[in-house]
This record gives structure tokens, C-alpha cells and sequence, in this order.
């Protein structure tokens, strides 16, 4: 049963996952900081698509041998990573974070996308049932 339990857990080894795991716990870590006057708007956006990119990636594997499901989760983990993308813009310009997280966040959500399309491109090679 555990061996079982292994397998249905690998989107959690894939290196897309993992590093969209620690940009979201970055993002995390940082928003703490942000007013509490951004709880509801900001900080909740924010979190809310970090996050979203590990679960689209979690549900689109659990389906990998779907191929339009896969690409559409897929599809959905990188419009969500765009997002996170916009919303640290806009927390740069309101002064919560500096240039270097600015940059640092920007980058790592670039490298995401960048796996993420590759996923797409080439679905057959995460269908290995």
C-alpha cells in the first residue's frame, strides 16, 4: 500500500513543482509583511495563485494520461503563474517588497512558466502509467 501511495504522489518530484512550491512559500514569507489593509485584496491574490500553480500541476499529473486534460491543467498552472507574476508587480509598486524580490520572484515565476510550457509541448512524456 505505501508503494501505492508513492506513486500517486511523483508531481511532488517533478523539478516544476517543486520550484512553484518554494515560490509560493517565498511569497508566503514575504506577504506576511504586506498591511493588514491588503489581507483581503493583495496578499489573499497573491497567495491564492502561488498556490494554484502546485495544485493545477498535483491534478493535471493525477490525469496525465488524459492528454487535453493534462495540457488544460497544465495550461491553467502556467495562467496562474502569470498571475502571481502580475500580482508581484503591483506589490512592488506599492512599496511592500523591494527590486530584488521584484526581480527574484519575476525570475523564478519565468523558469516556471518555461517548464510549464515545455509540459505542454510534450505530454507524452509525463504519461508513464
Amino acid at each position: 500500500m505505501g508503494e501505492q501511495n508513492n506513486s500517486s504522489f511523483k508531481f511532488k518530484d517533478l523539478t516544476v513543482y517543486k520550484k512553484a512550491f518554494e515560490l509560493s512559500m517565498d511569497i508566503f514569507q514575504i506577504t506576511k509583511k504586506f498591511p493588514t489593509d491588503e489581507k483581503y485584496g493583495l496578499t489573499s491574490q497573491i497567495r491564492r495563485s502561488s498556490r494554484s500553480v502546485c495544485s493545477s500541476i498535483g491534478e493535471g499529473y493525477r490525469k496525465r494520461k488524459y492528454e487535453a486534460h493534462f495540457i488544460s491543467k497544465t495550461s491553467d498552472a502556467d495562467m496562474e503563474n502569470s498571475e502571481t507574476s502580475v500580482w508581484v508587480d503591483f506589490a512592488f509598486e506599492c512599496g511592500y517588497i523591494d527590486k530584488l524580490d521584484q526581480t527574484n520572484f519575476n525570475n523564478k515565476a519565468a523558469e516556471i512558466g518555461r517548464l510549464l510550457n515545455h509540459m505542454m509541448e510534450n505530454p507524452q512524456k509525463y504519461n508513464r502509467s
